[in-house]
């Protein structure tokens, strides 16, 4: 079976095509039913071992990267930078070699540092899935993203999507850029001068990115408004004088989004910073999207484990497919190209239902 995915790992959105992006999603929407169960597991990773390598503080990515992991029937193991021996001395990639010498399957990866996921990489066996590192890239959040948009949007072909806040800092934006304009949008990114600097529009070369110097230019006519967080961290540098200007100035309010089109729709990666890059009647109300984001980073992350951790969309060339996936395959001859990418997966789930709690 020719595999899907050209590579073994996820280390960035930049360098997956079209079809890899779409392949993805397609399979994160089969494992959306999964939650809905009242058993919410399935044997499809079952004799895995995944690594959860966290060394910054996270919420939402690392939680919902356990429970994909618990809910694939995989054995999860949760690793902090307070609780590894990185905090007695030990070099990251020598952390590595020890978590290799256990032969893990796949291992997770957040790390303060850009390109610390590619060193693991190079010295793996293991897939290694890029959790978000530095201000590189973090390539799961920007699927979850695409899956939120897709599902009430449809089409990306000239969606217009603005991208709103601390873009200098922000692997989340990088990441969205890559993939939006792979899948045909047009993105604005906008912000302070100092947090999202002309050169920027280069990012993405031969694209439809632009820098904006007004947030109100980026915002009207969108489809899609993606608010990123003010990193609080970082504002010793002096990019701001102060965060109460930035939001009076830049923060996403009511007024600023009724310049989008009157079904566009709000996002925000997470965490929040209230009354600064968006205000609270806006992040709770009827367009924003931030909770059903966080539900599809569940579904997304299972459909990226299940891929790299011995799915069907990524077996070796030459590799023989089950006689039940031979079956499976044959039935779906006639339908349409995303089912027949999905139908092996489908099997799958539907095998972990009814019999799943013995799993």
């Amino acid at each position: 079976m020719k595999a899907v995915l050209k590579q073994r790992n996820l280390l960035g959105i930049r360098g997956l095509s079209a079809g890899e992006i779409t392949y993805i999603l397609d399979t994160a929407e089969t494992f959306r039913e999964v939650s809905e169960r009242e058993i919410k597991k399935v044997p499809t990773l079952r004799g895995r071992t995944i690594i959860n390598l966290f060394f910054e503080p996270s919420t939402r990515t690392r939680t919902s990267f356990e429970i994909a992991g618990k809910r694939l029937s995989a054995d999860v193991i949760n690793i902090s930078s307070s609780s590894s021996s990185v905090s007695k001395g030990e070099t990251l990639l020598d952390t590595a070699r020890n978590l290799e010498a256990m032969s893990p399957d796949l291992i997770v990866i957040r790390h303060p540092s850009a390109g610390a996921p590619h060193q693991l990489a190079r010295v793996c066996r293991a897939s290694v899935v890029n959790a978000g590192d530095g201000s590189h890239e973090h390539p799961t959040q920007a699927l979850l993203d695409a899956l939120t948009i897709r599902q009430r949007k449809g089409d990306f072909k000239n969606l217009r999507v603005a991208i709103l806040g601390d873009i200098l800092h922000s692997r989340v934006a990088r990441s969205n850029a890559h993939l939006l304009t792979t899948l045909g949008a047009q993105v604005s990114l906008a912000g302070p001068g100092t947090l999202a600097p002309p050169e920027l529009a280069s990012l993405v070369e031969g694209s439809e990115l632009r820098v904006e110097r007004r947030i109100e230019d980026a915002i009207e006519g969108a489809d899609v408004v993606m608010v990123l967080r003010i990193q609080r961290e970082r504002q010793d540098n002096a990019f701001l004088p102060s965060l109460r200007e930035y939001a009076v100035h830049y923060g996403l309010t009511r007024k600023r989004l009724a310049l989008a089109k009157s079904d566009a729709i709000v996002m925000h990666p997470g965490p929040m910073n209230r009354g600064i890059e968006i205000a609270s009647d806006v992040a709770d109300g009827a367009s924003s999207l931030i909770l059903d984001q966080v539900a599809n980073g569940l579904a997304v992350r299972m459909a990226v484990l299940y891929l790299l951790g011995g799915g069907l969309g990524t077996m070796p060339q030459g590799y023989e497919p089950t006689t039940q996936a031979k079956s499976e395959t044959k039935k779906v001859e006639t339908q349409s190209t995303a089912e027949k990418a999905t139908a092996p997966l489908r099997a799958a789930v539907t095998a972990g239902g009814s019999d799943s709690s013995n799993s």
